[in-house]
């Protein structure tokens, strides 16, 4: 892969957007790279918990490279969002594996996109974020005008997009864009040791969780009812087995992922 760098900790795999002349900026094949790495990630049954960052310290991700798109038509403009959400954005937010956002510097436009579709988000404390995408005539196109307003609420969504203004991280943690709010010299670290706490517990319960939650988001989708068919999904499973004799045992769990 060109763009894209992943090394795997134990349990834990850290996928880098490795564009540091461009700030990351994700083009076409950059998307497609995260998603064949996303997809070959989830099916490793041996990773846990997926951190998605951006090399260098200037920026997470920067936006979309505009340049490969400043001469589309109406039609070739929908099939770049729809192409888009479908690989990557939608594809990341519905993963099995927990995916957490480890945000460096700038997350703009695509780039604040990526983050959002991840299933939480931590910042260093130089990350601005924001989509700025009606300075250039359009709006966000991979799902930011949806997953926005569901993080922040829809004022302050609708505030941040028509300004196209950027908020920095600790803004970010008040409004409940990300969870944390680090040095940039710790981000990773501390990514990491969330990101160990989730790989020692059932793989198999926090991918139904991670469902059940998305359930919500989904027209005509009763969020109730898939937590339920979920939950009971879960005690036909060997980490329910090996969870509740664990715990009757005095002892911590091995869950074996099934």
């Amino acid at each position: 892969m060109e763009n894209i760098l992943i090394e795997k900790h134990d349990a834990i795999a850290i996928v880098t957007i490795n564009r540091p002349t461009k700030l990351n900026a994700l083009n076409k094949a950059t998307i497609q790279e995260l998603h064949d790495g996303f997809k070959s990630l989830n099916e490793d049954k041996s990773v846990k918990a997926i951190i998605v960052t951006g090399s260098g310290e200037k920026a997470f991700v920067a936006g979309a490279d505009i340049s490969e798109f400043a001469n589309f038509s109406v039609e070739e403009g929908e099939k770049l969002a729809a192409e888009g959400q479908r690989l990557l954005f939608d594809f990341v937010q519905n993963l099995s594996t927990p995916v957490i956002a480890a945000v460096n510097g700038f997350a703009l436009g695509g780039g604040l996109e990526l983050a959002m579709s991840c299933h939480f988000r931590v910042a260093s404390d130089n990350a601005k974020m924001g989509l700025p995408e009606v300075t250039l005539g359009v709006i966000p196109g991979y799902g930011g005008t949806q997953r926005l307003a569901q993080l922040v609420g829809k004022g302050r969504a609708m505030e941040m997009i028509m300004t196209a203004g950027m908020i920095d991280a600790e803004k970010a943690k008040n409004y409940g864009l990300v969870n944390h709010v680090v040095a940039q010299a710790e981000l990773l670290e501390f990514a990491k040791g969330i990101a160990s706490k989730i790989t020692k517990n059932s793989s198999v319960a926090i991918a139904k969780a991670i469902q059940a939650v998305n359930a919500n988001y989904i027209d005509g989708t009763n969020g109730y009812q898939v937590e339920i068919e979920n939950f009971g999904y879960c005690f036909g499973t060997e980490d329910f087995k090996e969870g509740t004799t664990a715990f009757l045992e005095k002892r911590k769990a091995e869950f074996p992922g099934k």
